[in-house]
């Protein structure tokens, strides 16, 4: 089926929406469409056998308790049968009755296709039309519509639901993160996915088991199947997923009964606080998780399970910021990763440029970074280009995380610029201006399996970009410790001179000194003595001679008196003296003090290694000592690092990586044009003249 006849089974398909204006808002059509849709698709697979199912429940039903697998039998489909004497087209016979008729109808479906019809809340919607006399048309509009398998495949199915979805997703303005994955961003990932797995993939009868924590309409593990049926008809892939959104999960589920897969392996519900599978692993991850979202609904859950459970549980290396838990979807999955010893597992993910440097050393996100990067579990980040997504035109990036790394790429982390790789479309859908052209997605997947460094000219990606030819692809490979640094905090010594007079004294005289308990003496009198103390306060003391020249007063005050009075007192002077606590080292200027990044030794990228360990290595010192030496005391010679403050950090700053100098056109080029272009509109306003 081509992308002409989807779009004309949508559109019409699309028309339904013509008889519900009016009693249902434009937000509420895919209320309707979408079950009516899968209800409509299911009625066309059982048709063909549903005499033979008929006479065989009534051979059954009497004798024997769990008739559904016999009922499987013709369909070759689990759990795909009804009971029902209606289908579609008999429920047209009896338009007086046809609310109660549908209703058998349903009923008559497995307990499996019955859940799917409760997530779309088919029964409330039914109600709904029969009352406004419109259930009889909508249904007629779908008995019309021909969605058996022989004319509409499962992978075609799939574009349907999504062309539908991504219609009413814009209808009912979801947020920009709320989006589809395009099939050609799927095929990528899932090539980038199975790289190096071929062989494994080829020998007959192979299972292998697929995860998607976000599945929406499960899109990706669609393609991730039919990846493995075309590279070997032989292979099985069993695909689990799990999903927030009723109605997605109603169409995952329907879609994955009609291709034969275990419905029971789509779980509904928030993945964080409800881990529809708990305690498994799998071969294969991929998860396209909503960008931006914030994880507050399930803060206490996720927080109770890190403090509590750590790295028993799913999110011991941290917790990034509460809007934006994208980090939190790669953590589960990682959690659910096959020992090496069993295969391993492989992860590919899409993020938007948020998790690759986010958060300052020491935080949650760059924990994460650090706990993925240490273990040498991140295999690649290859950025896309913007505008690929349907409701959201930010650039994103997929991330290969895996277990089971080749040994060439131990301990390296590849990055791919394919920014540049693609064609522009004809027509825009939503905000998806720019797809990936097939000649592209073989370009990356090589570039990805050579595993060589490629610089692409500047110049010349600038000519082809928006073509239908490929664009350039660049490659660069860095070592795990490339992307770690340590964050030192650079002090300089607190100089300060003192003053007295009136204008300290102004300071001062609003003030209400205090003093303790133990103090015996006129607190009034000895308050007023302070107070002209610092108004009499000669320049060019020390800080221990201005203490003498207060006196015992001055050391009776309280905390906050004794500040105010060196408040009124002190002045910042960088030609003054420095300041020394009580042991004779210099106080630090808070105002002065500054934070660097300085490279991490190689020998401390090891996840087993505690940073406080790190921190007191010979390593850590010689590095940092050298940066201090040869970045900071030539310019500020008094300067030193505060060591109990240094913080381990990571960031993957692929942008900066690729970035290309680009020199900016000569003035005289660009006086020449400007020129030119005040001539052209001069010639313009005297034919307007005329």
């Amino acid at each position: 089926m081509s992308n002409e006849t989807i779009n004309n089974h949508a559109a019409f398909i699309w028309s339904v929406a013509d008889l519900l204006r009016g009693d249902y808002k434009q937000s509420e059509y895919g209320r309707v469409i979408l079950p009516f849709t899968v209800l409509r698709r299911l009625d066309c697979v059982i048709a063909p056998v549903k005499g033979d199912m008929l006479t065989k429940y009534d051979q059954v039903r009497d004798t024997v308790e769990n008739y559904g697998p016999i009922l499987d039998r013709l369909t070759e489909s689990k759990h795909l049968w009804n009971t029902s004497v209606y289908n579609v087209t008999k429920l047209m016979d009896d338009s007086e009755n046809v609310a109660a008729n549908l209703r058998a109808y349903i009923a008559g479906f497995s307990p499996e296709i019955r859940d799917i019809f409760d997530h779309f809340d088919l029964e409330t919607q039914v109600a709904r039309l029969d009352k406004a006399n419109l259930l009889y048309l909508v249904l007629g509009k779908f008995a019309e519509v021909d969605l058996h398998p022989d004319r509409v495949s499962n992978l075609e199915m799939g574009y349907l639901y999504e062309e539908l979805i991504r219609k009413f997703s814009e209808l009912s303005n979801e947020t920009a993160g709320e989006h589809f994955t395009p099939r050609e961003v799927i095929r990528l990932m899932v090539n980038l996915l199975f790289i190096d797995d071929d062989d494994a993939l080829s020998k007959p009868g192979i299972v292998k088991t697929i995860f998607d924590p976000a599945c929406g309409t499960g899109g990706m593990l669609s393609v991730a199947e039919d990846y493995l049926r075309q590279s070997n008809p032989q292979a099985r892939l069993e695909v689990f997923g799990q999903e927030l959104n009723p109605e997605t999960y109603a169409t995952c589920r329907s879609d994955m009964m009609l291709k034969g897969q275990n419905v029971e392996n789509i779980a509904f519900g928030n993945s964080f606080s409800d881990d529809g599978h708990a305690a498994e692993e799998f071969d294969y991850m991929l998860a396209n998780p909503p960008f931006g979202v914030e994880w507050k609904k399930v803060k206490n859950e996720v927080t109770s399970e890190h403090e509590k459970s750590g790295f028993s549980g799913r999110f011991g290396a941290g917790l990034p910021r509460i809007n934006d838990g994208s980090f939190l979807f790669l953590q589960h999955m990682i959690s659910k990763m096959k020992d090496p010893a069993q295969g391993g597992s492989r992860v590919a993910i899409v993020f938007n440029g948020s998790p690759l440097f986010t958060g300052a050393a020491g935080s949650g996100e760059s924990e994460i970074r650090r706990w993925i990067i240490e273990n040498d579990w991140l295999e690649a980040v290859v950025a896309l280009p913007d505008q690929l997504f349907y409701n959201t035109g930010i650039s994103t990036y997929f991330w290969i995380v895996t277990n089971r790394k080749s040994e060439k790429r131990r301990g390296k982390v590849q990055l791919i610029d394919a920014r540049s790789s693609f064609a522009k479309m004809r027509k825009s859908l939503g905000e998806k201006r720019k797809q990936i052209s097939d000649a592209d997605v073989d370009e990356i997947v090589r570039t990805y399996g050579a595993f060589e460094e490629r610089t692409v000219d500047a110049d010349e990606v600038d000519k082809v970009v928006g073509s239908d030819g490929v664009s350039g692809v660049g490659c660069k490979i860095f070592s795990n410790e490339s992307f770690g640094f340590m964050r030192i905090t650079v002090d300089r010594p607190l100089r300060e001179t003192y003053r007295g007079g009136a204008e300290a004294a102004e300071l001062l005289a609003d003030v209400e000194l205090t003093f303790g308990k133990a103090f015996k003496g006129d607190r009034d009198e000895t308050a007023a003595q302070v107070k002209a103390s610092v108004e009499s306060l000669p320049s060019g003391l020390s800080r221990d001679e201005v203490v003498a020249h207060f006196g015992d007063g001055f050391k009776a005050l309280l905390g906050a008196s004794k500040k105010a009075v060196w408040a009124a007192v002190t002045v910042k002077d960088p030609d003054g003296p420095i300041v020394l606590d009580k042991k004779g080292n210099p106080e630090p200027d808070s105002d002065l003090r500054d934070a660097e990044n300085v490279p991490l030794p190689a020998d401390q990228v090891s996840y087993k290694q505690d940073v406080s360990e790190r921190l007191a290595s010979d390593s850590y010192r010689k590095t940092v000592d050298a940066y201090l030496e040869a970045e900071v005391k030539p310019y500020v010679p008094d300067a030193w690092v505060d060591h109990s403050k240094t913080k381990v950090g990571y960031e993957v700053p692929l942008t900066r990586h690729f970035y290309v100098y680009k020199l900016p056109r000569p003035l005289a080029e660009i006086d020449a044009e400007i020129k030119q272009l005040e001539s052209e509109i001069q010639a313009l306003l005297s034919e307007v003249a005329k």
